[in-house]
């Protein structure tokens, strides 16, 4: 990953803290792609898509979220609560939209 994508990861992270999240993975991996963040808010399980730019030259960081990016992290997620045995459990997808220049995170709850 590069320099201004681990920054963000961190920047968002830190601000889901602030919120009261609580972090339980970050950048998660299986055969089928990656989840940047996976956290609890309250009793809820969020699978968190961070997204940071510098500018909006070729977009807005959520609109880099498109169709195709979405499908893939749900089978993601559908992975990660398969193989740790997840079943009754509340659960929705995020994004934290990460401003490159300022530092500035916006959070997306219930993107998609």
């Amino acid at each position: 990953m590069n320099n201004l994508g681990t920054h963000g990861e961190e920047l968002a992270a830190r601000y889901l803290q602030k919120l009261g999240f609580v972090l339980l993975e970050r950048n998660w991996r299986c055969a089928y792609g990656e989840i940047d963040i996976i956290a609890k808010d309250g009793d809820v399980l969020v699978f968190v898509e961070v997204k940071t730019r510098r500018s909006n030259r070729f977009g807005t960081p959520t609109e880099a979220v498109h169709d195709r990016k979405q499908q893939k992290l749900r089978l993601v997620a559908r992975h990660y609560l398969y193989e740790k045995k997840i079943t009754a459990f509340a659960y929705r997808f995020d994004v934290a939209a990460v401003d490159g220049k300022t530092g500035t995170v916006t959070l997306i709850k219930n993107a998609f």
